[in-house]
Parts: structure tokens; C-alpha cells; sequence
């Protein structure tokens, strides 16, 4: 026997190399790092009101937002008066479509109003206003 090492073919191997599984592992939190930054989309700022009740809207939304400044959106796209009334015109004949609004808590209460009757009047009875949730009421 050279060297004094008992080799012996009847023991199985007992120990594992894990360098392999570090390399692949920091390769897809590479590969994940970059990735997430196609995955993530540009979105207008706006401060929802908090309230403390809410619940979960069910079926066909249409998503429309103020912003801060007034200018009106429908998803993440800027949209004109003629915009809001083809998108509500589209869904007006889905008795579930529903007018998700979300205004920034500095808009007016009278620029929610006119959106909310511009929808009604286009068709889209019901709707319901965007809040972020919070554990007690502001007042």
C-alpha cells in the first residue's frame, strides 16, 4: 500500500461539494436581478386616501386615475375626455363593468365627482374609488 491511504471501493462518498451549487445559485440571482428591472413598469404617482373599510372589486374594471396635477388617465396611458367615453362605450353592454377611479388625496372632491358622472353617463353604472388601506379612519 503506497502512502497508507485505505481505498476501499465498498464505502460510498460522504461528503458533497457545494461550490457547484453557490456558482449556479449566485448565476441565477444574477440572471433574476436583471430580469427584474425589464419586469418593473413606469406608473403615475398618486397618493391614494386611506380609509379603513374596503373591500375586493369583482369583474370587468376599467381603470382610470387623476393625478395630482388633474390630467386623466385610463390604465397607465394619458386619456382625453373622447378616450374615457370610447374605453366606457366598449364595456357599457357587461352588466359587471365597473369604473375603478383613483384620484390623488389632493385632488378636488368636485373633479372625482365630474369623472364619476362623465362614466355614468357613458354607460358605466357602477364604479368604485381606489383607497389604500389603513387601520383606523382619518377623520
Amino acid at each position: 500500500m503506497a502512502g497508507g491511504i485505505k481505498l476501499d471501493d465498498d464505502e460510498g462518498i460522504s461528503e458533497i461539494n457545494v461550490t457547484p451549487l453557490v456558482d449556479i445559485m449566485l448565476v441565477l440571482l444574477i440572471i433574476f436581478m436583471v430580469a427584474s428591472s425589464y419586469i418593473v413598469k413606469e406608473t403615475i404617482e398618486i397618493k391614494l386616501p386611506k380609509a379603513a373599510t374596503g373591500g375586493e372589486t369583482v369583474g370587468e374594471s376599467l381603470a382610470f386615475k387623476i393625478a395630482a396635477d388633474g390630467k386623466l388617465y385610463i390604465g397607465d396611458e394619458p386619456a382625453s375626455k373622447a378616450d374615457i367615453a370610447a374605453a366606457c362605450q366598449r364595456v357599457k353592454d357587461n352588466p359587471d363593468a365597473m369604473a375603478l377611479i383613483s384620484a390623488d388625496a389632493d385632488v378636488p372632491h368636485g373633479r372625482v365627482t365630474a369623472l364619476i358622472d362623465f362614466v355614468r353617463l357613458n354607460g358605466v353604472a357602477n364604479f368604485a374609488i381606489n383607497i389604500e388601506p389603513s387601520e383606523e379612519s382619518a377623520l
